[in-house]
């Protein structure tokens, strides 16, 4: 039986999808952002069962109102395809970004704003830095100064080719936070599960 890439991949729900839907509900955000948000919520040591996000994105993104239903039941579907990445052994992290046909400043404005909903998201759960290694230290003061650059990106091969590397960057340090503050594979196979 040959599976279909979306059951694989379970990030299923496209960029612009989310976007358009948070958009028409008059969210002030796009789906890059909150993918960082959850991103760095996971990687700044939130357990993978709480459900805290959701009033941490009501406060930062829609005024502290309650999101509505059908936003809700999206981003819950993108956190819970979020912690099963974060759980591959295989680095499967996909960042929630516009596709590659995309321009290419598009693509780096996006690329920002998932950094800066990162570096919120890590602040939610890890205020004091003293307790981390040097590698996630470095990896966020990278993600500071890669959130501050502004300048456009030439469409040509070059700017491809660094903006690629940067996202794989980004990628891969995201899930070196994850792994050193995060819940591991491990640590969520032996916890016992809370039941409400």
């Amino acid at each position: 039986m040959k599976i279909k890439e979306t059951e694989l991949n379970p990030t299923h729900l496209k960029y612009e999808e989310l976007s358009t839907l948070l958009e028409q509900h008059n969210i002030l955000t796009d789906a890059s952002e909150v993918h960082g948000i959850f991103c760095g919520m996971l990687a700044g040591g939130m357990a993978l069962e709480s459900q805290d996000w959701s009033a941490a994105l009501n406060d930062s993104i829609n005024q502290g109102d309650s999101l509505p239903n059908e936003v809700q039941v999206q981003l819950t579907a993108l956190y819970n395809d979020t912690c099963q990445q974060l759980l591959e052994t295989d680095f499967t992290l996909t960042l929630c970004m516009p596709d590659d046909s995309a321009p290419i400043n598009e693509r780096g404005k996006a690329l920002i704003n998932w950094i800066q909903g990162f570096m919120l998201g890590f602040g939610f759960h890890q205020a004091d830095l003293t307790a981390c290694s040097a590698d996630v230290k470095e990896a966020l003061e990278d993600f500071y100064e890669i959130s501050r650059m502004d300048e456009t990106m030439p469409e040509d091969e070059e700017a491809e080719k660094a903006l690629f590397e940067v996202i794989e960057y980004v990628r891969v340090s995201c899930m070196l936070c994850f792994n050193e503050l995060g819940h591991s594979a491990d640590q969520a196979q032996t916890e016992p599960k809370t039941v409400h």
